[in-house]
């Protein structure tokens, strides 16, 4: 169910992990291991599979949080006081929201992803982590970035913060129109270095997760782990949209301190 993510330095009281499915049955998109709930999942199943990830970290579900992502660069903060708010407040907070970041400990922080790329990043001097889902549209924007400054907001210093990748399409995988490519540019990034041609076909590929390394150097992050499995090439241990297509589960990949 959770596998262990590890931070090219170990970060003291920090763990970063993400989902695997389990036990597929290729007749169930959502299978088996799946905590999304807006993708089109049975609820029960869910709240079952929500309730097993807590167990397994020994938290409360309360503590388990995770926003309803939109592609947008919208960062939120989990402190105190949006902990005592009631669920629906709750909810309204994490709308439309694509990192969160947080100092409180025993509370997982997490995005879910089926392709994009989610990045987990952490100062465990200063005992503040986040968690970002950036697909090509946060990644243009700097999700990545804005997260990086909520984090210094709350006592984190960039030259203190690690990062470290989960599961997530590969350049070969990730085909894109031309129209992307030039996304990518009309934002400043070095496409002769993330962008390459198939041969064949003279289709655009892009590097996201090289994409994203660029975001976090810009933000003063020098220490990232991009090391990690193609969520597409690995479609029975992670879920993927481009295999499954987007009514499907998720993979959720996540950080606690203690």
């Amino acid at each position: 169910m959770i596998k262990h993510l590890d931070f090219n330095t170990p970060a003291k009281g920090i763990t970063a992990f993400t989902t695997e499915r389990g036990e597929v049955n290729a007749r169930n998109k959502y299978s088996a291991f799946n905590v999304c709930n807006y993708t089109g999942d049975d609820a029960l199943h869910v709240l079952d599979c929500r309730m097993m990830l807590c167990m397994e970290l020994g938290i409360d579900m309360d503590s388990l949080i995770m926003p309803h992502q939109t592609h947008s660069v919208r960062v939120a903060v989990i402190d105190d006081a949006y902990m005592r708010l009631d669920i629906d407040k709750q909810e309204a907070a994490l709308e439309g929201v694509d990192a969160l970041v947080t100092k409180l400990g025993d509370v997982c922080i997490g995005v879910n992803t089926a392709d994009c790329v989610p990045i987990i990043l952490a100062d465990d001097k200063a005992g503040v982590i986040a968690a970002v889902h950036a697909g090509w549209r946060g990644t243009v924007a700097g999700i990545a970035e804005a997260a990086v400054k909520a984090m210094v907001k709350l006592g984190a210093k960039a030259q203190d913060i690690q990062a470290v990748m989960g599961p997530s399409i590969c350049q070969e995988c990730f085909e894109v129109g031309d129209e992307v490519v030039k996304e990518f540019e009309k934002a400043g990034f070095d496409t002769q270095a993330i962008v390459k041609r198939n041969e064949a076909s003279g289709k655009a590929h892009i590097d996201l997760r090289k994409a994203n390394e660029a975001v976090l150097a810009k933000a003063g992050i020098k220490s990232v782990n991009t090391r990690c499995e193609c969520s597409k090439c690995s479609g029975k241990r992670y879920f993927s949209a481009r295999a499954l297509g987007v009514d499907s589960g998720r993979t959720f990949t996540a950080v606690i301190k203690k």
